[in-house]
């Protein structure tokens, strides 16, 4: 973790925005917020993880020059909750650990480089840069304070998140610790349409079975209840 040192200025503002829109095409929007989604949904029942799409970080107090916003950062150690911009100085000086980028047709190779100096100043510990366009997929990991590019990417596991990265198809796959895929809102939503309809389904059938049992042993009253009006004991039929 980098320690900033404050200089604290109460008059200086920071913006929660750099005028800059979140994505610049369909495709780059949809990979920001199934990489964002996913990760809200994995970390969900730890309090202490923060994840966040698109908010501005400003490092260091009374600079508000020196900022980015990384498409999805997650910070171990920050509380959940809602916020304008990431001010890491009150948030215990704990910098964003892991972050991803995601790249569009606009992004220069300039602007790339200055992102990863960025990042490797302010102490990321993991960066990741993915193209959709090309399914090129790149890392970073923090080694002895610094970031340095990680070598054999596929089937890369997270040291920090423990997720795992597949670029064996056309299109990189991300998987959770258990195994399951990183999906998109649209799959989430047709699987619990599917595991409604399932347990609809089962009701169904569990309806019907005790239907059955009921008009059985209600056939089996009449007919009782007929052996009996003809006097003969149906227990000893």
């Amino acid at each position: 973790m980098v320690q900033l040192e404050s200089t604290s200025q109460s008059a200086v503002i920071y913006p929660d925005s750099d005028g800059k829109p979140m994505a610049d095409n369909t495709k780059q929007f949809r990979w920001i917020v199934v990489i964002q989604q996913n990760l809200e949904w994995l970390f969900a029942d730890n309090p202490n993880v923060f994840v966040a799409g698109d908010l501005l970080w400003y490092p260091v107090e009374g600079d508000n020059k020196t900022r980015v916003a990384p498409d999805v950062m997650v910070i171990f150690g920050r509380p959940k909750g809602d916020r304008g911009s990431y001010k890491q100085w009150e948030e215990e000086n704990i910098p964003p650990q892991v972050v991803f980028e995601i790249l569009s047709p606009g992004n220069t190779k300039a602007e790339m480089n200055r992102k990863l100096l960025f990042y490797d100043r302010f102490g990321v510990e993991e960066y990741y840069v993915y193209d959709p366009d090309s399914n090129e997929f790149d890392g970073w990991l923090r080694r002895e304070g610094f970031l340095d590019l990680i070598e054999s990417i596929g089937g890369w596991i997270s040291p920090r998140m423990q997720i795992k990265f597949d670029l064996s198809t056309d299109e990189l796959k991300i998987f959770r610790p258990d195994g399951e895929r990183f999906l998109s809102y649209v799959e989430i939503a047709q699987r619990a349409e599917e595991e409604r309809q399932r347990a609809e389904e089962e009701r169904q059938r569990a309806e019907e079975e005790r239907q059955r049992a009921e008009n059985a042993e209600a056939k089996a009253n009449r007919l009782a209840a007929r052996l009996r009006e003809m006097g003969i004991d149906p227990e000893e039929v």
